[in-house]
């Protein structure tokens, strides 16, 4: 039936855009210079090749970035928020303006390929692969080794970018890893374009090669901004790309140990994670928590929003916080599943990231975890200057835990979970009488309590080959089981690819 509704659709799709230029689809961000500007540039200024890099971190929150003027469309946040949605552990439980409900919480994105949902992520990390391989290209090309200190970071930051991108493409557009699956074209010169897909295998040996590149390459770089990748962003990406094949898990281990070892991050206290007070409705005068600070030291890669970033509302704070003026506050709820929440201690510090008031329609939204400081409700504040965390310390602390426990060495795996929950519980005696299945299951737990929100529950549900179950303050398919390779959990090939792209005409079922 899926199959019969496809071609119905891509019949009427070719009618309808008859007549349609295939500069629909871009193949160069218009904003960057061309490569042979960038190259003959660079040649004598290195700020040239580093500007545009500063460009391709832009594009991480730039609203519009997928190629559409959704009001999802902001970046990598939001395609955080997908994912979050998809795994079941956001609940999208009160649904004014419509944004998320129909395509991505009751799956009609991923079963139909004429969505742009599907085109959104789809164009968004192709593009920043193009751009990318606009700037490896322009610093001597896949093969070289930059004699300047200067130039190896620009390639190191670039090769760890192309590579998070494909790894994001591999994620949701698999519906599991199955490395002889043809899953996605793999462009790593400028001019490339249309090509066929090729194996999920090429897909990840290039992704490893990049980072293991972009490791070496950066090794003594000290970035001036947490936005930029250095060398411990780089072996974390690697780690997640290791783990997602499932039988890497030495390797996992090897790099989150070296991670925890030799980088300054440190795990994120009990003040840091939560608000103190736990009074359920309480707004005013919080201390602790927000996760609205880069500075964190729990960050290890994240971007400092200011004035001249020209985010607004239609951003991941506009979705997400209830204090930030825009979707979260005036009636599309983002809460923790219900189900997920229960599973929370009550003396568990993150208990206290959410309203915990069954009488209010906010009802577990994240008060107490993602805030404006000001907290004012629905504040006025339509400028976000809030910053956005894409890697934690704590996600090596429990990548490493997972991997140690995938290898039976459930001692090791238990001191890593440790180390995390020492500081978000009282009392964590409990873990000495887990290992086994008892004990992965464990982790995946604490990892979609601990990650809640920031985009790593998909992930995990894909790492742990789980079954997913919506709890009552779901919308829709509340209860129902549905497994991590259900073909709902990933999207399908846009149809714009299938009509320009001679080389695609199939899905990844």
């Amino acid at each position: 039936m899926k199959n019969i509704f496809k071609i119905t659709l891509l019949s009427s799709a070719l009618l309808a855009l008859v007549g349609c230029s295939e500069d629909f689809l871009e193949k160069e961000p218009s904003e960057f210079l061309t490569q042979e500007q960038v190259s003959e540039a660079g040649e004598t200024n290195a700020d040239v090749l580093a500007g545009t890099l500063t460009g391709i971190y832009s594009l991480q929150f730039e609203d519009g970035s997928g190629g559409t003027t959704n009001h999802d469309d902001f970046g990598q946040k939001g395609y955080d928020i997908f994912g979050d949605m998809l795994s079941g552990d956001v609940a999208l439980s009160v649904s004014s303006f419509g944004w998320y409900r129909s395509d991505i919480t009751e799956f009609q994105a991923p079963l139909d390929f004429t969505s742009t949902r599907n085109y959104m992520p789809w164009r968004y990390y192709y593009r920043l692969v193009r751009s990318a391989n606009l700037v490896i290209a322009a610093v001597g090309g896949n093969d070289a080794v930059p004699e300047t200190d200067e130039n190896k970071y620009i390639m190191g930051q670039a090769k760890a970018m192309r590579a998070h991108s494909y790894f994001y493409l591999t994620q949701y557009f698999q519906n599991s890893y199955n490395p002889s699956q043809e899953i996605l074209p793999i462009y790593l010169l400028p001019e490339d374009e249309n090509g066929p897909k090729v194996a999920a295998s090429v897909i990840y040996e290039q992704m490893e090669s990049d980072l293991n590149a972009a490791i070496s390459l950066l090794d003594g770089f000290n970035r001036s901004a947490k936005n930029q990748i250095n060398k411990s962003v780089a072996q974390g990406i690697l780690a997640y790309v290791l783990a997602a094949q499932g039988d890497r898990w030495q390797e996992v281990k090897d790099l989150t140990d070296d991670i925890i070892a030799n980088s300054p991050f440190t795990i994120m206290t009990e003040e840091e994670v939560a608000r103190a007070d736990r009074t359920d409705d309480n707004v005013d005068n919080p201390t602790g928590g927000g996760f609205n600070d880069v500075n964190t030291p729990g960050w290890m890669w994240g971007v400092d929003l200011t004035t001249d970033s020209g985010v607004g509302l239609l951003s991941w704070w506009g979705q997400m916080d209830y204090f930030s003026y825009s979707y979260a506050g005036y009636g599309d709820y983002k809460a923790i599943d219900s189900d997920l929440f229960a599973q929370i201690p009550d003396n568990d510090v993150r208990k206290n990231q959410f309203l915990n008031n069954p009488a209010s329609s906010n009802h577990l939204q994240p008060w107490g975890k993602f805030y404006d400081p000001a907290r004012v409700p629905r504040g006025p504040s339509q400028v976000i200057t809030l910053d956005l965390v894409y890697m934690r310390i704590a996600e090596m602390y429990l990548l490493n835990a997972e991997a140690a426990a995938n290898l039976d060495m459930d001692s090791e795996a238990r001191t890593a979970l440790a180390a995390l929950l020492d500081l978000r519980l009282d009392d964590t005696s409990y873990l000495d009488n887990l290992s086994g299945q008892a004990l992965k299951d464990e982790i995946y737990l604490q990892t979609r309590i601990e990650l809640w929100g920031e985009g790593k529950s998909y992930l995990a549900m894909k790492r742990n080959k789980a079954t997913t179950v919506r709890g009552a303050n779901h919308l829709s398919f509340v209860g129902e089981p549905i497994p991590y390779n259900d073909e709902r959990m990933t999207f399908e090939i846009p149809e714009e690819e299938i009509l320009y792209n001679p080389a695609i005409s199939t899905q990844n079922d």
